[in-house]
C-alpha cells in the first residue's frame, strides 16, 4: 500500500509517519509533501493508494489541490477543526483524524479505509466541504456603532429585531422596542451579518429570526409575517424567497 503524506508541519509528519510505520510496517510512505504546489506538482505524474491530508498548508487551504487536477485516490484529512465541521467529512464519505492525533484514532481510521476500500467515494464534494468549514470560520459583525446627538455608542446585533430602511436611511429596532438610525445600507449588513440568524425578507427589511412570532401565507403566493415587535407596515416574504424562507427558519 503506497502511502502519501501532505502536511506542512514537520513534527506532525514524523508523528503521522512513525505511527502509520507501526501500526502498518507493510504500507510504503512514497513521499512527504509540505504545499499546494509541490501536491499538485506530484500528483500530475505520480499516484498512492490513500492520502493523509492537512487542510492548511504552507501556501494554502488544501482544497486548492483539487481545484487543479483530478485526485481520485481516497483522503484521510487531519484537521484541527471543531466538530461542526468534522460533520461535513462525515457527510462527504471521507474519513478524517482530529489533531493532535492518537496512535488508536488513527487505526480506527486505517481499518475503516481497509474495510470499506471498493465502497470509498472516488469523487466526493471537496467545494461543499470547504465552503461549510469556510462558512463556519467566517467572523460575522456582532456590534454596530451609534452615531447618537452627542456622542458615540454601540448596540450587539443580537439585540436586534430587525433592520429596516425608509427614506434611503437604515434604522435598528431594538428587541426593547428602542431605533437607532444605522450609517450601513441593508445591503452592507446582509454580507456581514450571519445569514443562519437574518433573513432579507425584502427590499427594505432584514429580521432576526427572534423577531419572527409566526408567518402565514398570502396571496400571490407570498408569505405575510408577523413580527415581535410589530412592525408599523405589512412585513412580507416574495413569492420567489417563499421556499428559502421556509427552508431558513427551519434549519
Amino acid at each position: 500500500m503506497h502511502v502519501l503524506i501532505i502536511e506542512d508541519e514537520k513534527h506532525n509528519q514524523r508523528l503521522l509517519q512513525g505511527m502509520i510505520n507501526s501500526l502498518r510496517p507493510q504500507w510504503t510512505i512514497v513521499e512527504l509533501l509540505e504545499s499546494v504546489a509541490d501536491s499538485i506538482e506530484w500528483l500530475q505524474s505520480n499516484s498512492a493508494d490513500i492520502i493523509f491530508m492537512d487542510i492548511q498548508l504552507a501556501d494554502g487551504v488544501c482544497f486548492s489541490i483539487f481545484e487543479k487536477i483530478d485526485v481520485t485516490t481516497p483522503v484521510i484529512f487531519t484537521t484541527a477543526y471543531d466538530n461542526y465541521a468534522i460533520q461535513a467529512f462525515k457527510v462527504n464519505s471521507i474519513d478524517y483524524l482530529l489533531k493532535p492525533i492518537k496512535e488508536e484514532e488513527l487505526l480506527k481510521s486505517i481499518e475503516k479505509f481497509e474495510r470499506n476500500i471498493a465502497l470509498i467515494s472516488k469523487t466526493p464534494n471537496y467545494k461543499e466541504l470547504y465552503d461549510i468549514i469556510a462558512n463556519r470560520e467566517k467572523k460575522y459583525r456582532t456590534r454596530i456603532l451609534i452615531h447618537g446627538a452627542r456622542n458615540y455608542f454601540k448596540i450587539d446585533v443580537s439585540s436586534v429585531a430587525y433592520f429596516y430602511s425608509q427614506s434611503k436611511l437604515t434604522f435598528a429596532r431594538m428587541k426593547d422596542r428602542s431605533e437607532y438610525r444605522v450609517d450601513m445600507t441593508l445591503e452592507s449588513l446582509e454580507k456581514e451579518l450571519d445569514s443562519n440568524v437574518f433573513f432579507r425578507t425584502g427590499r427594505n427589511m432584514l429580521a432576526n429570526i427572534d423577531s419572527i412570532v409566526s408567518f402565514e401565507d398570502y396571496f400571490g403566493g407570498k408569505l405575510v409575517l408577523k413580527l415581535n415587535p410589530p412592525f408599523d407596515e405589512t412585513v412580507t416574504v416574495s413569492r420567489l424567497k417563499n421556499s428559502a424562507f421556509k427552508k431558513w427558519i427551519g434549519k
